[in-house]
C-alpha cells in the first residue's frame, strides 16, 4: 500500500526509485486501484494494472519500442498500449494493397497516472478524477466488476496473493516479485 505525502496535491510515495530501478516494472495499490509503474530509459511511467482488453496483468508484460513509441505488450493478447497515453496501437492493412501495413491508432484505452521522482522517492497520483472521461481500463474498478471479483473465481493480485491470471503461463512466483 502506498503512503501519504506532504509534496504536491494528491501525491502519494508508492517506491524508492532505487528499488524500482533494480526492478523495472512493479505493482502498487494507490487508495482502490492497482497500478503498474515502470522504469524505461530513464523516465517513469504509471498504468492502470488491468489491460483495457481482457484483464491482462500489464505488470508482466514486455516492454518494447514501437516506431518510437514505448509501449507495453499486454502478456495474455499481445496488444501493444504506449506508455505515455495508454494508447492502443495495431497494424492496419489495406485490402487493396495487403504488402502495405500502417502503424494506427485505437485511441486512449488504458489510464496513465502522473508520476514524479523527487531524490530517491516516487510519487503517483491517480487521474480518476470526475471531469475527466471514462477510459476503458476503467471498467476493472466500477462496483459491477468488483461484485464480480467477490463472488467469482478471478485471479487476486494482492502483494500477498499467489493467484494466477487463467490466460497466463506464468506462475504466482512469477507475479509476486512485482509487489513493492
Amino acid at each position: 500500500m502506498a503512503s501519504r505525502s506532504n509534496i504536491d496535491d494528491g501525491f502519494v510515495r508508492v517506491a524508492s526509485f532505487s528499488d524500482l530501478s533494480a526492478q523495472k516494472k512493479i505493482c502498487v495499490k494507490v487508495e482502490d486501484r492497482n497500478v503498474a509503474v515502470f522504469h524505461v530509459n530513464d523516465s517513469v511511467y504509471a498504468l492502470d494494472l488491468f489491460c483495457y482488453h481482457a484483464g491482462g496483468p500489464l505488470v508482466s508484460g514486455d516492454i518494447e519500442d514501437i516506431d518510437g513509441r514505448m509501449c507495453v505488450i499486454c502478456p495474455w493478447h499481445r496488444h501493444q498500449i504506449t506508455l505515455t497515453e495508454g494508447e492502443s496501437l495495431y497494424v492496419a492493412i489495406d485490402p487493396q494493397n495487403p504488402r502495405h501495413r500502417e502503424r494506427k491508432s485505437k485511441g486512449v484505452k488504458q489510464r496513465t497516472h502522473e508520476v514524479q521522482v523527487i531524490g530517491n522517492d516516487v510519487y503517483l497520483r491517480l487521474s480518476t478524477s470526475t471531469n475527466q472521461e471514462h477510459i476503458e481500463s476503467d471498467n476493472y474498478y466500477t462496483d459491477l466488476y468488483k461484485t464480480f471479483r467477490e463472488n467469482y473465481v478471478v485471479p487476486d493480485y494482492s502483494p500477498n496473493s499467489l493467484a494466477v491470471p487463467l490466460h497466463s503461463r506464468r506462475t504466482g512466483k512469477d507475479l509476486k516479485k512485482y509487489y513493492n
